[in-house]
Parts: structure tokens; sequence; C-alpha cells
């Protein structure tokens, strides 16, 4: 009983720390040490320039900016698909802060070829999982819940989201094809695409399905926020490329 305590004292401590360093940048922009470190912004709280929706050269009318935010416009449900980068990004560090609706479900989907043979972004990108993992139906698997790459690895002991409706911390690196994930300062999963610790993984999740031929398949590939059920926030989006 000690240990676990002594565990998720130390998880409080990490997300506090987390959520304080958030208040001290005004959002959707970036500092002079940052700009100076090669970090770009991919949302200026004001338009989606930079973004579209899936097979489409526009964005459509499910995703909207409200509030100094991206939203997802449930009262659109049917109008798009995810909204995806304009550009690939292959090796890089990339920070967004989510907030979801009560039994909400999303997804920050990455490495994806969009091309029109694939009708979804999840079919060859890997996932991070957003999530109220309380109330969502898909909380059932641990590798489902917020945080984790999705039907693959992670679980509820590193997966600690803030409650509904305030907002959460990501960080996703990729470099070379090794990623690393942290969920509000706690690191959710890491791991190399294409180990055999990789295609072990793959072999026990649904990606081992034939529709998932070309899943995990590009060095670089589009970011994308997932239309799912519930609404969604985003904010302070922003990458910075390895060069190295």
């Amino acid at each position: 009983m000690k240990k676990i305590f002594l565990l998720s004292f130390v998880a409080c401590i990490a997300i506090s720390s987390v959520l304080q360093a958030q208040d001290k940048t005004p959002d959707n922009t970036l500092t002079k040490k940052e700009k100076k470190e090669g970090w770009k912004l991919l949302f200026d709280g004001k338009d989606l320039k930079g973004w579209h929706s899936y097979l489409r050269d526009t964005v459509a009318a499910n995703w909207i900016v409200k509030d100094g935010q991206i939203q997802y416009d449930r009262d659109h449900d049917k109008a798009g698909n995810d909204l995806l980068t304009d550009a690939p990004y292959e090796n890089y560090e990339l920070q967004l802060q989510w907030r979801i609706s009560k039994g909400g479900n999303s997804g920050i989907i990455f490495d994806i070829q969009e091309d029109p043979k694939f009708n979804a972004t999840f079919l060859t990108g890997p996932e991070m999982q957003v999530l109220d993992n309380k109330d969502a139906d898909d909380n059932k698997k641990q590798n489902h819940l917020a945080g984790c790459l999705y039907d693959m690895m992670g679980d509820s002991t590193v997966s600690k989201p803030v409650p509904v409706g305030q907002w959460n911390q990501v960080k996703i690196v990729q470099n070379k094809g090794h990623l690393t994930f942290w969920l509000n300062g706690i690191k959710t999963a890491e791991t190399q695409i294409g180990s055999p610790e990789w295609d072990a993984m793959i072999q026990k999740s649904k990606f081992k399905n034939r529709e998932f031929g070309s899943f995990a398949k590009v060095a670089a590939g589009k970011i994308a926020l997932q239309k799912h059920p519930g609404s969604s926030g985003w904010k302070n989006i922003k990458i910075r490329e390895i060069k190295d």
C-alpha cells in the first residue's frame, strides 16, 4: 500500500508541475527560447491555416476555431473526417493540449499516408489515445486508455488524464522510428517501429488484420486530430523538427 501511495503521489506531483508550467505562457504562442530552439506553431488560435480535412483540400464544417481552440463540432458530425496537417513530418517533438467531453473519445494519429485507397487515417497511422477514461465506451482494454499507444502499449498505471473538461498536456517524440509518449509529464509508451517488440505488439492487436497492411509503413507522414464521438478541444499545438 505504501508503494502504491508513493507512486500516486509522484504522479500527482508530475501532473501538477506540468499544469503549472502551462499557465506561464499565453496560449498558442512561442517564447523567445522556444523560437530559438526551432519550435513552430501548428495552430495560432485564430484560424486553421496549415490544416485540412482528410482527403480534402479544405477544412470541413465539423472543425472550427472558437475561444482560441480547435474544436470538434458535433452539430456538423457528418460534414467531414479527421483534421490533418498540410505538411508531413518525420523526426520531431510534438506538444499540444487537449480536453474531451464526458464520454468523449478522440486521438492523435501520425505517420499518415493520405491516399484515396485508404478511407481512414488510422489505417496507416499509429495513434496516441485521447479519452474520457471513466465514461467513454472504449475504456475496457488497458491499452485503449488516454495516452496509450492505441491497442498496442500502455495501461492504467501510466494513463493519468486530468478530470473531464480540464486540459491535458501531450508530448510525442518520434526520431528515426523511435516513439516516446508522455501524458501530463508521465511516460505512457516507448518503442521502436519495426522492432521485434513492435511486431509482437502488432500480432496481438487489430493491426494484424489485412486492412492494416500499410499501417506504420512510412517514416514521414501527416499528423491528425481524430473525428470521434464526443466533442474535443485542442490548443498550444507546436512542433520541433529533429535534424540530427
